[in-house]
């Protein structure tokens, strides 16, 4: 009993291949002028399922991270940046320090590319399998804020709370009162020993005090933010190297 086209293509939507429905004629055409056997065929239909499964996903994943734009690490230009070598950026692509749940807090005044950086990180953590959450300082304290009371802010606490890696951009931009920043505290701690954060800022964490207002709050941040974290700063100020933590960065003989 013979089908068309038409009926097989159904029965693949049915079957929820979608992706391979709308590629079928395509696929048989190329079948039938290639005289592919049952298995290449079988072979290439799977595959193009699962690969346009995973396109998708990372298109999804690209959307509900809410990047403010798409600057990938290749448009990075590494060569204006002395504070940070060619092979520490190889080894942050690496993603070792994400599965290691390390945090990186990049420092540096305004347009030095801190946003860049940590936007590239994240885009290309995507596309290797984590899910990224991107949001600025001030809207995350909005966020946090309306959490109880409206869907919207729900549903993106839910995916940054699910992330792998949560980025936090312009720390610096707003003070806090006590009480916003107890929701950043809980949200920390919510992460803490659970997904990597980026920070990026133009002060160093010896100043953050001034942000958050609370010296116990202020500790217990950094407490768990500096537990495990490397600090890239984009100047010549030593001012915010931090003493007794650990790098991820192996020692470097020659710089690149």
């Amino acid at each position: 009993m013979s089908h068309s086209i038409e009926e097989i293509q159904q029965q693949f939507r049915s079957l929820r291949l979608t992706e391979t429905a709308n590629y079928l004629p395509s696929l048989i055409q190329q079948a039938e002028s290639e005289d592919w056997t049952y298995q290449v065929l079988l072979t290439q239909l799977t595959g193009y399922e699962l690969k346009r499964r995973d396109e998708k996903l990372i298109e999804k994943r690209l959307k509900w991270a809410a990047f403010p734009s798409y600057k990938t690490l290749e448009e990075f230009h590494l060569d204006e940046q002395q504070s940070l070598s060619k092979r520490q950026v190889n080894q942050l692509k690496e993603y070792t320090w994400l599965d290691q749940l390390y945090n990186l807090i990049v420092l540096g005044p305004p347009g030095v590319g801190k946003t860049h950086l940590a936007t590239g990180l994240g885009i290309e953590a995507i596309q290797k399998g984590y899910k990224v959450s991107f949001i600025s300082m001030g809207q995350l304290i909005q966020t946090l804020k309306t959490e109880e009371v409206t869907r919207k802010s729900q549903t993106r606490m839910k995916r940054i709370r699910s992330s792998h890696l949560v980025i936090i951009d312009d720390l610096m931009f707003m003070a806090m009162d006590t009480r916003e920043a107890n929701l950043f505290f809980h949200l920390i701690n919510d992460l803490y020993d659970k997904a990597s954060i980026i920070l990026t800022s133009n002060k160093g964490p010896n100043e953050w005090g001034e942000l958050l207002g609370d010296p116990g709050i202020t500790t217990a941040i950094l407490d768990r933010i500096l537990h495990r974290a490397e600090v890239i700063h984009f100047h010549d100020d030593d001012s915010y190297r931090m003493k007794h933590r650990s790098s991820i960065f192996m020692e470097e003989s020659v710089q690149i």
